[in-house]
């Protein structure tokens, strides 16, 4: 597999690039020289400087919000994989602010536009304490200690003992309730006479 990225540039640096390329096919090796595109980054990995000719840009390596593959051909009709494409070098006029962060929240085409928010989940708010019971809860099962649902926490000052708290009394249909006669069930075909 080749290593490949994007390299996003404005309209006018597109333009120049385009016309150098192709005036590099039959030019001497002096006006090559004149037209060198150069690409360096800082220190951090994630700034650089894009250096067309003598004139320079500012550019920035982002995360793709997903992976592109890029494909080529020999025949036009078979298809050969050569990269999974996951970042981009954006190139910006001087005028332009860079980007936030590392990441770009757009892919490459219009219909991926703000991917990152309208394609894929936020990430779940926790509460730490609830993760924190939950792992105590897990550990506890995975060790052969019974979890009841029921219990809370009562009395901390005197030693922090769990009690069972008392269930709700809520009266469910049908049910039987204590001292009270229970009535024979009868369906609606049931034709039988109560002897």
């Amino acid at each position: 597999m080749e290593e490949q990225f994007i390299l996003r540039v404005p309209p006018s640096v597109a333009e120049r690039i385009e016309r150098l390329m192709n005036e590099a096919a039959g030019a001497s090796s002096s006006s090559r020289e004149r037209a060198s595109l150069d690409l360096s980054f800082s220190e951090d990995g994630r700034s650089g400087t894009f250096m067309i000719g003598n004139e320079s840009f500012p550019a920035s390596l982002l995360d793709l919000p997903t992976v592109v593959e890029s494909y080529k051909t020999y025949d036009d009709s078979v298809l050969i994989k050569t990269a999974d494409i996951g970042q981009m070098v954006m190139v910006r006029e001087e005028d332009n602010l860079a980007p936030e962060g590392v990441e770009y929240k757009h892919g490459l085409t219009p219909p991926m536009r703000d991917a990152r928010r309208r394609r894929f989940r936020r990430e779940p708010d926790l509460n730490a304490e609830l993760v924190h019971r939950v792992e105590k809860d897990l550990m506890n099962i995975m060790l052969g200690v019974s979890v009841n649902q029921n219990a809370s926490l009562i009395g901390a000052g005197e030693g922090g003992e769990r009690k069972k708290a008392a269930p709700a009394s809520a009266i469910k249909p049908n049910v039987q309730q204590p001292g009270e006669e229970a009535e024979a069930e009868r369906s609606d075909s049931d034709e039988s006479v109560d002897p």
